[in-house]
């Protein structure tokens, strides 16, 4: 299936700008109009407007960056006179939105709209002038694509209320204001919460770990980034994020309930502390149950866990099928990510497993997530058996040396793959370490021929565990029914 990608509605003011324009809202659906013939909107307008501001950037970039196509200057080139002196970096400006929040000048936005800059301006509109202001980080949370910047005013700041994004509906009006483009600056879009929920997006720009995004059809483009989605109460509902860059009426925000959390870890010590379990996993799906051999067929299956973490020191092991976290069912693994990170650091949780057919409680203490440890991932696809491969035992050394296996590797190591057959399509390649078949350990090449043997004729899904790398993974292979 192809993966659509969604662009960060952020702006580089040396990007080539593509129309994202979203069609408006239908009017079958029935405008917020007052008797008076006033509209809805225009009051929530006028209450949040002043609160919205342009946070304009500068940042260094590599000027060769353009040549391979990352960051094309030609669109703006006239507003940047060649300089010799520019020939390798340059001054490069951005920009995006952002909205004040609190008495003390705080502005929440995103931050791929702040990342690397090196000097932060946020513009606010008063009538028909401008005012700026420089600002300063207070923190950001790349995992969520979160920041909070400050400003030093000497008078009374407008704000914007924050609301409940979990009160809104799919259907719900909303409205997006923003500077796109970076220069329509209290630009106002409305349209509805078109689903909620949303993860694994291919965002371009937006790297963020945890996603849980609204969708919207209120029309959001480059330079929106950070802005307000509001309801029509004029409260906060989430922070305009990304786009799809086809304009096909599609955005996405953060919700502001997940934002509430992060800034106020931001706010309090200018970073975020996320739970941590010290397993690597994958979602489970009947398929892959069924090439495991389980009764049960939803969860998210264990497929290591670190030794002196959490998870090992709770009895966590290899093949469990984690069906509930602190009372919550768990199916899929983007929601089972963020329930772990949202879980406070020192707290003591149930999680029930699956094991051999009995579930289990086991009571785990939630961790620190360390910077370069991930709290759970989802790894690619990749791995087979006899079903169009061919292997040798890991053991033998000239093997070992030809793929580079470290000393002491188990298991057998596919030497080749045919063309079209079920290994091909479960996406096993040569170097692969298969390390179990359908649940049983294979510690060389006399244990893999025998589950070979026992399941020659099996028609239904085999899960093999596949060593790729840093990477171990279950993967369910489909034997050739024909």
């Amino acid at each position: 299936m192809k993966m659509t990608k969604f662009i960060s509605a952020g702006l580089l003011l040396g990007c080539v700008v593509a129309s994202a324009t979203a069609a408006p809202p239908e009017a079958a659906r029935g405008v917020p109009i007052r008797a008076d013939g006033s509209s809805v909107f225009a009051d929530v307008a006028e209450k949040v407007g002043p609160a919205v501001v342009f946070i304009r950037t500068e940042r260094t970039v590599d000027a060769d960056r353009d040549q391979e196509g990352q960051t094309p200057f030609e669109f703006f080139k006239d507003f940047f006179p060649d300089d010799p002196q520019r020939q390798h970096s340059r001054r490069m400006p951005g920009g995006g939105s952002g909205f004040i929040f609190d008495d003390e000048g705080r502005v929440l936005t995103n931050y791929h709209v702040i990342r690397d800059a090196e000097r932060i301006t946020v513009v606010m509109e008063h009538d028909d002038s401008e005012e700026e202001f420089e600002a300063r980080v207070v923190g950001f949370d790349r995992h969520t694509d979160i920041a909070v910047i400050q400003i030093d005013a000497k008078r009374g700041l407008p704000k914007v209320s924050l609301g409940d994004s979990d009160a809104m509906r799919v259907g719900d009006w909303v409205m997006a204001i923003g500077t796109p483009f970076g220069q329509l600056q209290g630009t106002v879009t409305v349209g509805i919460v078109s689903a909620k929920g949303r993860n694994d997006l291919n965002i371009v720009g937006g790297d963020a770990t945890y996603q849980n995004y609204l969708q919207t059809d209120a029309s959001i483009n480059f330079g929106n980034s950070g802005g307000p989605l509001v309801n029509l109460k004029g409260e906060a509902i989430g922070i305009n994020t990304a786009i799809n860059p086809s304009g096909q009426g599609i955005g996405f925000a953060i919700p502001i309930n997940m934002a509430k959390s992060i800034m106020g870890e931001l706010i309090a010590r200018g970073r975020v502390r996320y739970g941590y379990l010290g397993i690597q996993l994958q979602e489970l799906d009947k398929t892959l149950a069924q090439g495991m051999g389980l009764a049960v067929e939803h969860g998210i299956l264990v497929q290591q866990v670190q030794p002196e973490t959490p998870a090992a020191k709770a009895g966590f092991q290899r093949g469990d099928v984690i069906v509930r976290f602190n009372g919550e069912q768990v199916m899929d693994d983007s929601k089972f990510r963020l329930m772990v990170a949202a879980t406070p650091v020192g707290k003591t949780v149930p999680v029930t497993v699956v094991r051999e057919g009995t579930e289990r409680r086991l009571d785990v203490t939630v961790a620190e997530r360390p910077d370069e440890d991930v709290v759970a991932s989802a790894p690619t696809r990749e791995s087979s058996a006899w079903l169009g491969i061919r292997v040798e035992d890991a053991s033998n050394s000239e093997t070992r040396r030809q793929f580079g296996l470290e000393r002491g590797q188990t298991g057998v190591v596919v030497t080749e793959v045919e063309e079209d057959s079920p290994a091909e399509e479960a996406g096993l390649r040569q170097g692969d370490v298969i390390t179990e078949v359908y649940s049983h350990e294979v510690n060389g090449i006399e244990e893999y021929v025998a589950m070979s043997k026992k399941l020659q004729d099996r028609k239904e899904p085999i899960a093999f565990l596949v060593k790729r790398g840093r990477i171990t993974t279950y993967v369910p292979v489909i034997p050739d029914r024909k």
